[in-house]
């Protein structure tokens, strides 16, 4: 079992999320970054929001950041008034869609998803860990 992240994973967490979006039909983009929130690999399906690159990243880095999905984690900004929270780490993404990547218990990146509806993405985005 691998301990870090690489480029195959990577590619293969990129590639069970696209088989998950085109079964919905929702264009995506996908982020894939290591335990310290750099880019490994990314992709924007064809006809995807251009403005969902940049979420999609945020979303992967928050959870790598703080590993939790990204949703609990906004869930928790909310429920514990933690004003200012999400603009901290070069602005995080507190909504559904980025998920933290284990192997074993040990955490080596996250997956962001953008372009679909916050429960469409945090689907694809465990789709993309199988």
């Amino acid at each position: 079992m691998t301990t870090q992240m690489t480029l195959d994973k990577a590619k293969q967490c990129i590639a069970n999320a696209v088989i998950e979006a085109e079964k919905t039909g929702i264009k995506v983009c996908i982020a894939i970054v290591d335990s310290g929130a750099h880019l490994v690999a990314f992709e924007r399906m064809d006809g995807a929001f251009l403005g969902s690159v940049d979420i999609a990243i945020k979303k992967a880095r928050t959870s790598a950041l703080f590993p939790l999905e990204s949703g609990k984690l906004g869930a928790l900004i909310r429920s514990e008034q933690l004003t200012g929270f999400e603009l901290s780490n070069e602005n995080l993404m507190a909504f559904n869609g980025g998920v933290p990547i284990f192997a074993g218990r040990t955490q080596i990146g996250a997956i962001g998803i953008s372009g679909g509806s916050a429960e469409q993405d945090l689907a694809i985005a465990k789709a993309g860990l199988k």
